[in-house]
């Protein structure tokens, strides 16, 4: 395995947006943007921070195309997982 010299810059920056997105997530939790829609905005938000983690403290930014791949399989991968979920929980009678 080859060293790798990561310079602590970006991972400060990536802790602060980290912090700066979490603050985000408590302020938007106290605003009422409708049944869906306050779901919808709180898992984007979770979204970019998952991203965000994967990308850097992961060191997936910069690695290999393979592990990329593997990255993207495995989402795709879980995305699927959860369609089967909803379609089975959506063909449910609701009484």
């Amino acid at each position: 395995m080859a060293e790798h010299n990561h310079s602590l810059k970006p991972y400060v920056m990536v802790l602060f947006a980290l912090f700066g997105l979490t603050a985000l997530t408590v302020g938007v939790a106290y605003v009422d943007f409708g049944h869906p829609w306050s779901d919808v905005v709180a898992l984007a938000i979770a979204l970019v921070k998952a991203s965000l983690v994967v990308a850097f403290f992961m060191h997936v930014k910069g690695s290999t195309s393979m592990v990329k791949i593997s990255v993207a399989s495995s989402i795709v991968g879980v995305l699927i997982f959860f369609m089967i979920i909803l379609t089975d929980y959506m063909a449910r009678g609701f009484s």
